[in-house]
């Protein structure tokens, strides 16, 4: 575990192997944030782009960026995925519905790939009946087998409601929204409905494209006054679109970074925001992402040439951005991909300062918590 109560070491002179360990550290529990500030932009930002970090409040980003820049956000909405049900045995269980998948030869637009969580996994053919089951105004759910290979880590089924819906109608009619685990004041009520507050605070408010599960938590304290400030002060705007998935909080568990299996998640950059992208680099500009979805999409692009499709970019420190230049983000858990990530961007040292500061000035952490504002190292780590 990575000590945050002491000073960086001596920067060392032949690149740095890096394992799962260096990106482990003790956070005080009372620092998970359990509910959103009580304004969007009232949330602490660490203005980390120095070596010494800046403590501010986040309305104040739109004068910490340059007229000309291009704040680039990921639009996705958080759909309401968490399902309960149960087997025809009686035996109780629990879906996430990870993604819709997209009509073609043999799939009439019914079927998913879901997460399961139940004692027993179901045989495929298996009829599993969700929400109280088709005759009881749920739907049942026909398990067809594993996703994305016959022994993947996700479930395919086949949704079917009393009238036909969409399975989009039927999460929405149904369905629960997915909070993060370690939000844990609902995670033992299995039918309470949402609360009002997570239903509006756990979506950005330029949410359009339904399909994630969790959401792009960096966004969440962006409100109209900031976003009025930064059209003021010239700062362009563009959106991306990642469907981000229950992998993002799922912690690497391989000490060799290696052998660790990225998740995929699905994106797509418009044309809109390629021209966008254009421009602010033939002005001179600086591409702001807002979250680490935004990063992944982008950096995607820029590596593959494509703009819509599967993504399980994994960005360790050593990697080459060839796309963002300053990132707003909030701060990862301990052994996740996304610690590596900022790791990879700001560089390893000045991150664990940042995180050790945070720390020490009682910042709140993870995706009700508050924000860094970081600018890509130009040396590693």
């Amino acid at each position: 575990m990575t000590d945050l109560s002491s000073g960086a070491a001596s920067a060392p002179t032949t690149p740095r192997v890096f394992t799962l360990s260096d990106f482990d550290f003790s956070l005080p529990p009372e620092l998970i944030a359990q509910h959103p500030a009580p304004e969007r932009s009232a949330s602490r930002l660490l203005d980390g782009r120095a070596m010494q970090p800046v403590d501010r409040i986040f309305r104040e980003l739109p004068g910490l960026l340059r007229e000309g820049d291009l704040l680039v956000f990921n639009d996705t909405r958080v759909v309401k995925a968490r399902i309960f049900g149960e087997k025809a045995s009686g035996g109780k269980l629990e879906l996430l519905i990870e993604r819709v998948l997209p009509v073609e030869a043999g799939n009439p637009g019914n079927e998913v790939v879901a997460h399961m969580k139940v004692s027993k996994k179901p045989l495929p053919g298996s009829v599993v009946h969700m929400a109280g089951g088709r005759k009881a105004g749920g739907f049942d759910a026909q398990l067809l087998g594993r996703w994305p290979t016959e022994d993947g880590p996700l479930f395919r089924f086949a949704l079917h409601g009393p009238a036909g819906e969409s399975p989009w109608e039927l999460m929405d009619r149904h369905g629960h929204l997915p909070l993060p685990p370690y939000i844990e004041r609902q995670q033992n009520t299995d039918h309470d409905p949402d609360e009002a507050e997570d239903s509006q605070r756990y979506q950005t408010v330029f949410a359009r494209n339904p399909g994630a599960v969790a959401a792009p938590t960096a966004a969440l304290h962006f409100d109209e006054g900031v976003l009025a400030d930064l059209a003021a002060r010239g700062v362009e705007r563009a959106s991306v679109t990642l469907h981000v998935g229950a992998g993002t909080f799922q912690p690497c568990k391989t000490e060799n970074l290696a052998e660790h299996q990225m998740h995929s998640e699905w994106y797509e950059i418009p044309l809109a925001t390629l021209a966008a992208l254009e421009r602010c680099r033939q002005r001179g500009g600086r591409v702001v992402a807002v979250g680490t979805t935004t990063v992944r999409t982008l950096e995607s692009w820029a590596q593959t040439g494509r703009a819509t499709g599967d993504t399980n970019i994994f960005i360790t420190p050593g990697f080459e951005f060839r796309v963002v230049d300053v990132l707003v983000t909030n701060f990862h858990l301990p052994k996740s991909t996304l610690m590596m990530l900022v790791s990879a961007f700001a560089g390893y040292a000045h991150i664990m300062g940042l995180y050790r500061h945070a720390i020490a000035q009682q910042y709140r952490f993870f995706s009700y918590g508050d924000a860094m504002l970081l600018e890509r190292a130009r040396s590693t780590p």
